[in-house]
């Protein structure tokens, strides 16, 4: 046995001996290097790579009927390296590199076949990690949870995109239910949940599983409550949906604003289970406060999801059902929803996926369409198409470029389209687009779209900010009259009063500089003196400053941007529309 192959006895004497022993061989090796050699192809036929430690107890296991013998081919990858280190020929070399994969690496049977051999042995690991990048690239596909959205054909009509909010108290199940119809609707794959599942009970929080699929970060899983917005999607017979999923915790109302700006559809999901509905319907409850906010936000119709049905204190009952629609109604009423046209009410359960596609058994009383099949009934939203281009920015980012996400207002985006940034007015053009993950060449109203940007830096775009056709620029500046209704405030409200302002996607510190008259809720009527405070239940119109410049527009002329709240100590004060935008003085 060659002398070298014995471990040595001491790992610097080793190292000092060999090295320029190979140093000396180098040229003589480079000189027997074939550079004529074909090119490496990888063989897709070869069986498959088992790493080593994996091989060690395949041999110790008796070789099945029919299956080679592991022992002869560990034999014949033996000789094989042999050979080579009496100066291999090439097609020893091929039969060494066939056999790689199946033998351990030979005990140290590289050592002192000098340079050819470490050349062959080179190739061979070469070949071998190859097939191992290749596994390890299909394994890597096979873990990204890809949308599963069926190209649709080219002559198909194009579908109609709708923007689902999820509002509603913390735990009300929001997050549960988003899930749960991503899974009925194929958008997560069945190994996925299980994975979630698996993960979840390692936690103890084994219900939590399916709201997984829209908080992905580790703080919203650890515990339990959506902090972002999540979003996913997922498509019906004749729409296409994006499901903004909402956080339900007080501290995070300013997110959920963020979201509720972007959606035509609101679903307000409440727990049946005694006890949570009470809670989240209280004052301080979230149940009111999302209501108002999203028919402020201008969501025009809103879904009453009765969830936890399933809940043994509920157990299905009519009775509770009702008792829940009876409380919500008059407060939906009070907030400008009209309870026969814009609300409609339905029991589910988020955990069980029960009445979210199809009816079940346990509720005969509830005749009508279940969650899914509902949504896909709905009329047509009206967009204008032909308006100017609007897209209010919620978040952006840097991925080869400058990336932003929105929702197109208004107008239609192509690609390579030139468009202005307001209130900056820096001029960008379109690199890509992409509707809800799907890269397509235009958009229109309505869609939830990701667009590269090019002339600008993703430090200079702030959330709030709007892209806007070049020849029709949307009014940006930072005192405007709005109209006013005083909704929770204990004090009164004098000129001077600080606040937070929340239009469309922005978020800006406002001051109210003057008040300018009251305004009678019934007949409409304004006062004719200017009024020194209001309080809470008035109706006012008042002159605001925000701190820095922001983009808006009248309600009447562009109603997305033209609506507000008022928010301070993690309330919602106040909501508005905006009536006049004020010239800045020099």
């Amino acid at each position: 046995m060659d002398p070298t192959d014995t471990a040595p006895d001491s790992w610097e004497l080793e190292e000092d001996a060999e090295a320029p022993a190979a140093a000396a061989g180098l040229p003589t090796a480079f000189a027997a290097l074939n550079v004529n050699a074909k090119p490496f192809i990888p063989n897709v036929n070869a069986p498959v790579f088992v790493p080593s430690f994996l091989q060690a107890s395949a041999v110790e296991m008796p070789p099945l009927d029919g299956a080679p013998d592991p022992g002869a081919s560990m034999e014949v990858a033996e000789t094989a390296a042999m050979q080579l280190e009496n100066g291999g020929t090439e097609a020893d070399m091929t039969a060494e590199e066939e056999t790689w994969e199946q033998k351990e690496e030979p005990g140290g049977g590289g050592g002192g076949g000098g340079q050819e051999d470490l050349v062959a042995v080179g190739a061979c690991q070469e070949g071998a990690a190859s097939k191992e990048d290749e596994e390890m690239m299909e394994e890597e596909e096979e873990e990204m949870p890809m949308p599963k959205v069926a190209p649709a054909p080219p002559d198909a009509p194009k579908k109609e995109h709708v923007n689902v909010v999820f509002i509603g108290h913390v735990d009300a199940g929001k997050s549960t239910i988003g899930g749960q119809i991503m899974y009925l609707t194929g958008m997560v794959e069945k190994r996925t949940l299980e994975k979630y599942e698996r993960e979840a009970k390692e936690k103890n929080r084994e219900t939590w599983y399916l709201s997984w699929a829209l908080d992905t970060n580790q703080e919203e899983r650890d515990k339990g409550k959506t902090v972002e917005v999540g979003r996913a999607y997922f498509e019906t017979e004749k729409k296409h949906f994006t499901i903004l999923d909402a956080p339900g915790h007080k501290s995070f109302v300013p997110n959920m604003i963020g979201g509720a700006s972007q959606a035509d559809l609101a679903v307000l999901v409440i727990s049946a289970r005694k006890g949570e509905f009470e809670t989240g319907f209280e004052k301080g409850g979230q149940t009111r406060e999302h209501a108002m906010l999203a028919k402020t936000a201008g969501v025009k119709h809103l879904i009453v999801l009765v969830n936890k049905m399933d809940d043994p204190t509920v157990n299905w009952s009519l009775k509770r059902y009702e008792e829940c629609k009876e409380k919500l109604v008059p407060f939906l009423k009070k907030v400008g929803f009209n309870p026969k046209k814009d609300i409609h009410f339905m029991p589910c359960s988020g955990l069980t996926g029960a009445n979210l596609k199809d009816p079940v058994p346990e509720c005969p009383w509830y005749t009508a369409l279940p969650f899914i099949p509902h949504l896909d009934s709905l009329p047509n939203f009206t967009r204008s198409s032909d308006g100017p281009v609007r897209l209010p920015i919620v978040d952006k980012y840097k991925d080869m470029g400058t990336v932003i996400l929105g929702k197109l207002e208004s107008g239609c985006i192509s690609k390579a389209q030139q468009l202005v940034m307001m209130p900056n007015r820096h001029t960008v053009e379109v690199l890509s687009l992409l509707s809800d993950d799907v890269e397509t060449d235009d958009a229109t109203p309505g869609e939830n779209l990701k667009l590269r940007l090019k002339g600008i830096e993703e430090e200079e775009i702030l959330p709030g900010f709007i892209l806007c056709s070049p020849d029709n620029l949307c009014h940006s500046g930072r005192t405007f009259d709005a109209q006013i209704v005083i909704i929770e405030h204990k004090s009164i409200i004098c000129p001077g009063y600080n606040a937070v302002l929340h239009i469309h996607t922005c978020i800006e510190e406002v001051q109210i500089t003057a008040l300018i008259c009251l305004v009678d809720k019934k007949s409409g009527e304004k006062s004719k003196t200017r009024p020194r405070f209001v309080k809470q239940d008035q109706v006012c119109i008042a002159r605001l400053r925000a701190a820095g410049v922001i983009c808006l527009e009248t309600f009447k002329d562009f109603p997305q941007m033209g609506r507000f709240t008022l928010r301070d100590e993690g309330k919602t004060i106040a909501i508005g529309k905006v009536l006049k935008l004020v010239p800045e003085k020099d």
